[in-house]
């Protein structure tokens, strides 16, 4: 069925007044915790300290973690961050949140383009619901908060998305083919690739191959203006491409291409891997709290594709992507973010026009949305203990602001079932966006970082900065290796083993301070010359390395005269 008209003329487009208050809902939503959580192990802290480098040696080309090249991603994310550090004006002093701003936003970016997309396929109202909702979900709470790449992609994608939306549905009406829509594809298309290579276009192609398959129709994609759209793409891309060609003598191609992108699509990387199903199975936790509701909207479109182009294009961005992160050998929770907005949009759909409300016809529909309520109601109980169960079972106390998530968890589960409000919907909606929001806010700002235990790195960072006798004093990290503490000690942080850090000392007796794993005690005293004579301990730090999942005890060591 071909519509005469995309959306009606007079809900195609959010208000100023509209995009005021989503903005202010993400800062809202993605600020609370980006200065108090500290650096996160591994990635995290490996992109901040990439570009701490750069900002230190005044290298914007190369990006190193300490020595060793680190070509897994191109520069995109840290000429962002680098652009934050400057606009701070912290530069090469910056502490973590600083770094965080790119994501905050890329993730306010998101959801403003989700909103305007949803406007234009559906009305104001529901462009608002899918904004906020996408401004309320787990993932993109936690991405917005981490120094990472995920969020900036994100907001590539919804943008290039959006253009090739409004593509299809010109191409639908027999509209006049216009350049700014394509311009606007190929820019943000080159961004996604200079971010985080490949998935953005990835994205788009699979979008328009399922769309074209579907509808037995390739030529829209002209519109796209393709030959010159590509020379568009290349000429945003290409100089930096050539420059770390020169640079790294071919060496940036192998490790990215060869060893992050092909060993992740051919291998489990990095002991990530798992099963397909796997993203089916975290839907609920990651989509918290809309599971239910956007289930209902994925459901009532797939039974309306044939009537609907734009229901089509969303279906099109949704299922072909997650499918296909479903068969990559690796799987992590981040890699499915890029086809949330898709889903959101559907169920502001759904919920907005009171069709969500409407009983299924199969009985496997019925099931499927029960399984997801039960997936609902275990992702809400694990967030309500997040906030009153781990502090006490961490630190033997209780949180007050755990105590208050207990409660909003359990409120925004409730909203977002689908078992109360069922005449509102859209209130229900809100309501639990709203629960969702301050959810993830106390936990971000008050639970998380009063944590303490799982915070080794700063612990040892702040002994050795009260230890230090010289300026340039440098620490040496037997075993507890977390790039974390590389950010917060200092480029020159050795990382090494017991024997290491004996040297360390013998060589620098004046200045070197060691830390020292309990594991590696005994290999590094019998290193020292006089054994325990040699060092004095000058402080003891004890907690959780929790990216390897164990308690540990790490003393300081400096050299006695």
């Amino acid at each position: 069925m071909i519509h005469s008209d995309p959306v009606p003329a007079r809900t195609a487009r959010l208000r100023p007044s509209h995009y005021l208050l989503l903005i202010f809902i993400c800062l809202v939503s993605f600020v609370p915790g980006i200065a108090s959580i500290p650096p996160l192990d591994r990635d995290e802290s490996r992109y901040v300290q990439a570009t701490h480098q750069m900002a230190e040696s005044g290298d914007y080309v190369d990006i190193r973690f300490q020595d060793a090249s680190r070509y897994k991603k191109p520069i995109g994310i840290y000429w962002l961050q680098s652009a934050a550090l400057k606009l701070t004006g912290y530069d090469d002093n910056a502490p973590v949140w600083a770094y965080r701003l790119v994501s905050v936003l890329g993730a306010t970016l998101a959801v403003l383009g989700t909103a305007a997309l949803g406007a234009f396929f559906f009305g104001q109202s529901a462009g608002l619901l899918a904004g906020i909702a996408l401004a309320a979900i787990v993932m993109l709470g936690f991405e917005a908060r981490v120094a990472k790449t995920d969020a900036m992609v994100l907001a590539t994608v919804v943008v290039a998305q959006g253009a090739l939306a409004w593509i299809w549905m010109a191409s639908r009406v027999h509209a006049a083919a216009r350049w700014t829509p394509a311009l606007i594809f190929w820019v943000a298309t080159a961004a996604g690739v200079l971010i985080k290579g490949p998935i953005t276009p990835f994205v788009s192609l699979l979008t328009m191959g399922t769309l074209s398959l579907f509808y037995r129709e390739w030529r829209w994609l002209k519109r796209l203006k393709p030959l010159s759209g590509i020379l568009i793409l290349l000429a945003i891309v290409l100089p930096w491409l050539v420059l770390i060609t020169l640079k790294s003598g071919g060496a940036f191609f192998n490790e990215s291409v060869n060893k992050d992108f092909l060993s992740k699509v051919g291998d489990a990387q990095e002991s990530h891997g798992a099963p397909p199903g796997y993203f089916a199975l975290i839907f609920v936790v990651f989509i918290w709290p809309f599971g239910v509701l956007a289930i209902r909207g994925g459901l009532q479109a797939l039974s309306r594709l044939r009537d609907d182009p734009r229901l089509a294009f969303l279906t099109a961005w949704y299922v072909p992507f997650w499918l296909v992160t479903e068969l990559i050998p690796t799987k992590l929770p981040h890699y499915v973010l890029p086809a949330y907005p898709a889903l959101l949009l559907m169920m502001a759909w759904a919920v907005d026009t009171g069709i969500a409300a409407q009983p299924y016809r199969g009985r496997w529909q019925i099931w499927l949305e029960r399984l997801t309520l039960f997936g609902l109601v275990v992702a809400t109980l694990g967030i309500m203990g997040a906030g009153l169960v781990l502090p006490y079972v961490m630190t033997g106390s209780f949180s007050f602001p755990g105590i208050v998530v207990f409660f909003t968890a359990l409120a925004a589960g409730v909203f977002a079932s689908g078992l109360i409000l069922n005449h509102n919907l859209k209130g229900a909606l809100q309501a639990a966006a709203i629960f969702a929001i301050i959810t993830l806010g106390l936990l971000t700002w008050g639970v998380i970082p009063a944590i303490t235990p799982m915070w080794l790195s700063p612990a040892v960072a702040d002994a050795f900065k009260a230890a230090k006798q010289c300026d340039n004093s440098v620490l040496a990290s037997a075993s507890y290796s977390e790039p974390s503490l590389v950010f917060l000690a200092g480029t020159k942080t050795l990382l090494t083993d017991g024997p290491g850090a004996a040297q360390h000392l013998t060589s620098d007796p004046a200045c070197a301070i060691s830390a020292v794993d309990e594991r590696e005690h005994d290999a590094f005293i019998k290193s020292l010359p006089q054994g325990e004579k040699s060092v004095a301990a000058v402080a003891t730090v004890s907690g959780i390395n929790y990216s390897k999942g164990r308690k540990t005890t790490i003393t300081l060591y400096k050299a006695v005269p």
